[in-house]
């Protein structure tokens, strides 16, 4: 199940965030190949963002999955959901940071 948390400086009162949502979570699912029903998306705004020394909208993200995520689906939730970003929030692609994060890659604990 993959889980994309965003958090933003942009006030999102009184935004409908619907379009969003749908448009976000469709993505992220077809990119990654998992069904829109297992995949959370998390945005939280009006945070205390400064990014370039300056409070310009900015966002930064990062999605958690169960397998899934190689170098190419890396590139494409990167370069999506940054475009999505800009076109719901005017968040330009260069203020957005993202983090992927695959758990399947994690070492397996030891059997100590």
């Amino acid at each position: 199940m993959p889980c994309l948390y965003i958090t933003t400086n942009v006030n999102m009162d009184g935004v409908n965030t619907d379009p969003f949502y749908s448009e976000v979570t469709e993505a992220v699912a077809s990119i990654i190949g998992r069904p829109q029903n297992l995949v959370m998306v998390v945005l939280k705004g009006s945070i205390e963002i400064v990014f370039g020394g300056n409070k310009e909208a900015a966002a930064y993200a990062e999605i958690v999955s169960m397998g899934g995520i190689t170098k190419q689906v890396k590139r494409q939730l990167i370069s999506t959901v940054g475009s999505i970003l800009h076109t719901h929030f005017s968040i330009h692609p260069t203020r957005f940071i993202f983090k992927v994060f695959d758990i399947t890659s994690l070492p397996l604990p030891s059997k100590l």
